[in-house]
């Protein structure tokens, strides 16, 4: 699920302090934040129900969490369609 609205609205939060201490340990663990647990969460819950936007979902985490790094190319286009 993909929400458009360019702006952040801020929401306050209530936890237990140990809860939230170990929250913030397992954040850290993961290089994330809490925010972002809460964000993944809840987005997560929403999109429950609905195969096709919890496909979507996972995709969008995917592409903000992956990265692939290429090697130098040493061949041409021509290398690869040659004829032999």
């Amino acid at each position: 699920m993909c929400y458009t609205d360019p702006v952040n609205k801020n929401l306050t939060l209530t936890f237990d302090a140990d809860l939230l201490k170990a929250a913030r340990r397992f954040a850290l663990e993961h290089d994330t934040t809490v925010n972002q647990m809460v964000r993944d969460f809840l987005q997560q819950v929403l999109v429950k129900k609905d195969p096709k936007k919890a496909a979507l979902a996972e995709l969008e985490r995917i592409f903000r969490t992956c990265s692939v790094t290429v090697g130098k190319r040493d061949w041409t286009r021509d290398d690869l369609h040659e004829r032999r």
